[in-house]
């Protein structure tokens, strides 16, 4: 597997080289704006080499019969929402095309996989199909959609991706054989290719394109890790806390406040981070940091005992809240004080 790794971050970083010499050719350009993070035209799209790369793993993979039918026709709802973020990136489509896109996308891949069997809270269980269905597709619309707030500053999300995908590859290996691992394991050497060129100064960006398919990805992958019980809903929550909190709370406050929750700002919490240390390296280093040391042994703990999940995501979610918070997540900047 390691061989098959190392050549998905091969292509992947090729292609993110292609992408960025025929986006600058054809000037599809992220032009900066008085929200942006950035002073100067970048090149948007190379999540696409991203799609590229996990689909020519995933399709040589499924065909090799390694893959089941159910799980490779459930990561296939990816390229519908590719395919609308590759639209955003060039056109700026309003949220009434994206949304029912990824409605459609979310419910393909519960249609494939079913939704979670149950959800456990201490000592209750969720278990009912009629509410957890609905539950599972709008929980994968808001993860594709919350992916995409999160890609704001250089190297965040693609090191968020390769961070995310490889606490999922190890932590499944070591309780179980699940599908999910290896596929996790395809999508970071993928998003690992594609950073080599979006690490700060970024020479590219993800573009929605990127950063919608990667959300859809981990919530197909945390559906399947859910129902062959390699990992919970916890883990995942855990995993992802830094960009559940950070996305969650701005919209709460955003809606709070009367603003339009769907329209681009840049008050989420690791923008006003990045605009008040003046650095993008060392907001996504924190991050990373914040995941490994705090994070994951608590998703390590949740992976090993379900029935104290729920308490060890509001552990880990509660100095995530408070940072969230320290950092006016959701108020926006005042004029003038963006990053230059």
């Amino acid at each position: 597997m390691a061989v098959a790794l190392v050549l998905v971050f091969g292509i992947s970083c090729l292609l993110t080289a292609v992408i960025r010499y025929l986006a600058l050719r054809f000037e599809v350009l992220d032009h900066p704006v008085s929200r942006s993070a950035h002073s100067q035209p970048v090149p948007v799209g190379g999540g696409l080499a991203i799609v590229v790369a996990f689909y020519c793993a995933l399709v040589w993979w499924y065909f090799r019969s390694g893959l089941p039918g159910s799980v490779f026709m459930a990561l296939c709802g990816g390229l519908g929402i590719a395919v609308i973020g590759w639209l955003d990136d060039i056109y700026r489509l309003d949220i009434s095309w994206r949304l029912p896109v990824q409605v459609l996308a979310a419910a393909w891949a519960v249609l494939w996989l079913g939704p979670a069997p149950i959800i456990p809270f201490g000592p209750w269980v969720l278990e009912a199909p009629w509410l957890i269905t609905p539950l599972s597709i709008a929980a994968l619309v808001w993860l594709l959609n919350l992916y995409n707030f999160m890609d704001g500053i250089d190297g965040l999300a693609g090191a968020e991706a390769c961070y995310v995908c490889g606490a999922c590859f190890l932590l499944i290996i070591v309780a179980s054989q699940s599908v999910a691992g290896p596929v996790a394991a395809v999508l970071g050497a993928a998003s690992a290719g594609f950073l080599v060129f979006n690490w700060p100064p970024a020479r590219i960006f993800m573009g929605d394109v990127g950063s919608g398919f990667i959300g859809y990805v981990l919530g197909v992958l945390a559906l399947v890790s859910m129902q062959d019980s390699s990992l919970n809903l916890w883990v995942w929550l855990l995993l992802l806390g830094v960009f559940v909190v950070d996305a969650t709370v701005t919209l709460l406050r955003r809606v709070a406040r009367g603003e339009k929750w769907f329209e681009g700002h840049s008050s989420r919490a690791y923008q006003q981070a990045a605009r008040r240390f003046g650095s993008h390296v060392q907001v996504t280093l924190g991050i990373l940091a914040i995941n490994v040391v705090w994070l994951t042994p608590l998703a390590a703990m949740a992976a090993a005992l379900p029935g104290m999940g729920v308490y060890l995501a509001v552990l880990g979610m509660l100095p995530l809240l408070f940072l969230t918070i320290r950092f006016r997540a959701g108020i926006t900047p005042v004029p003038g004080m963006q990053n230059k």
